[in-house]
C-alpha cells in the first residue's frame, strides 16, 4: 500500500527544498567533523578556551545534522548519509592538516558563514512555496551560524 503525501507543497518543490537541505546537511556535517577535529588538535595559549568553544560548537552541529535530515525525511525525500555524498554536496572545505589555532579560528569563521549562505539560498525556495517549517529551521540555523562566526572572529580580534 502506498500513501501520497498531501501538505500543499507539490513534489517538485518538495524535491527542490530537499535538495537544498541536502547541501545544508552536507555543509553542517563537514563543519561538524572539522570543528571536532580542531577541538581535538588545537594547541597554544588559547587551548582551553578554544577547546571548550569548539566542543560547544560541534555539539550544537551534531544536533543540527539530525534536525536537518529529519526535515528532509518529513518532505518525503531520502536524506544523504555517506561521506561520499557529503563530500560531493558540501561547500565547506575539509582540513586534513593541523593549522595554527588562529588559522583554525579563521577557517571555522569562514565555514560558519558558508553555511549561512547555503541556508539563505534554501530559505528563498522554502519561503516562495510557503514551507514555514523549513523556513523556521533555516532561520534558526542562520542565527546560530552567524553568532558562531561572530564569536570566532572576535577571538582573533578586529578584521
Amino acid at each position: 500500500m502506498t500513501y501520497a503525501m498531501s501538505i500543499d507543497i507539490d513534489e517538485e518543490n518538495r524535491q527542490a527544498i530537499a535538495d537544498g537541505l541536502a547541501k545544508l546537511l552536507a555543509d553542517t556535517y563537514t563543519l561538524y567533523l572539522k570543528t571536532q577535529n580542531f577541538h581535538w588538535n588545537v594547541t597554544g595559549p588559547m587551548f582551553n578556551s578554544l577547546h571548550l568553544m569548539f566542543e560547544a560548537q560541534y555539539t550544537e552541529l551534531a544536533t543540527a545534522v539530525d534536525e536537518i535530515a529529519e526535515r528532509i525525511r518529513a518532505l518525503d525525500v531520502f536524506a544523504p548519509g555517506s561521506y561520499a555524498q557529503f563530500a560531493s554536496l558540501s561547500s565547506v572545505d575539509e582540513e586534513t592538516g593541523v593549522p595554527s589555532a588562529e588559522h583554525m579560528i579563521a577557517q571555522l569563521a569562514k565555514d560558519q558563514e558558508t553555511v549561512v549562505r547555503t541556508a539563505r539560498a534554501v530559505f528563498a525556495i522554502a519561503d516562495k512555496v510557503g514551507d514555514e517549517p523549513t523556513a523556521d529551521l533555516l532561520t534558526q540555523r542562520m542565527q546560530v551560524h552567524e553568532k558562531a562566526a561572530w564569536m570566532l572572529r572576535s577571538s582573533i580580534g578586529p578584521g
